[in-house]
């Protein structure tokens, strides 16, 4: 049976744990201060991934909050992933360094598809692909441009070039709290042959019940749900666990 993951989620915006509405960075709501203590509170309830993305990165092109992640994965024995301005191969080398496991390239596999392949074939188990989709293709930049690629053709080319790993994030249910699109997530999973990450809007524990044992569907990435009280991790990761 496939192992399901689950990723609490800490978005970074001026070093404060944040929540966007749909990707909209005038929409933000912040839910924490200090966001090692809100990874250490995750790791304390049995989180053994954490899914972090420096947004102010996503939006300048280049690592903005890494210091913090760094102290972070120092401070906190939790496996890290993190995403947001990774466009060059000093930034991917200096995160896997400070001891984060896994990078997240999203805008870079559009606007640097030759970076995207160095990376992949140098650091293969330490990649994965953000797939943010918005009215059917992915965005990029923070998600405040739109390609014209769709999830499913960008996943096929960086398969061909190792990629294994794919987050899929419908940019309209992200912080919306109206449920995660898990059927576009199964269909890109069908198309592309490989399991992905359900991101984006993910609300109850019934809907991550019906995720878990789905061999499309290989975790969730959870934000403005915890912190709004609506789902308890520690009955999540039982669910997982049962």
């Amino acid at each position: 049976m496939l192992m399901f993951t689950v990723f609490p989620a800490i978005d970074l915006i001026d070093g404060k744990c944040v929540r966007l509405f749909q990707g909209d960075y005038d929409q933000s709501t912040v839910y924490g201060e200090d966001p090692i203590q809100v990874a250490r509170s995750f790791f304390d309830q049995g989180a053994e991934w954490l899914h972090v993305v420096d947004l102010d990165g996503a939006k300048a092109g280049h690592p903005l909050n890494q210091e913090l992640i760094a102290r972070m994965a120092q401070e906190v024995p939790i496996n890290i992933e993190i995403g947001g301005g990774i466009r060059s191969m000093d930034s991917v080398a200096w995160y896997l360094e400070k001891g984060i496991k896994r990078v997240i390239l999203g805008s870079s596999a559009i606007s640097d598809p030759d970076f995207c392949k160095k990376v992949l074939q140098r650091y293969p188990n330490a990649v994965a692909i953000g797939l943010d989709v918005k009215k059917g293709k992915v965005a990029v930049r923070g998600w405040l441009e739109v390609s014209d690629l769709s999830a499913a053709e960008l996943a096929k080319q960086l398969i061909q070039e190792g990629a294994e790993q794919f987050i899929y994030t419908d940019i309209s249910r992200d912080g919306a709290l109206k449920g995660a699109n898990v059927a576009a997530a199964e269909q890109l999973a069908e198309e592309i042959g490989k399991p992905v990450v359900v991101s984006g809007g993910v609300t109850t524990l019934d809907e991550i019940k019906k995720m878990i044992g789905n061999h499309k569907v290989s975790g969730a990435i959870i934000g403005k749900a915890l912190y709004t009280k609506q789902i308890a991790l520690s009955d999540v990761l039982k669910a997982v666990n049962d």
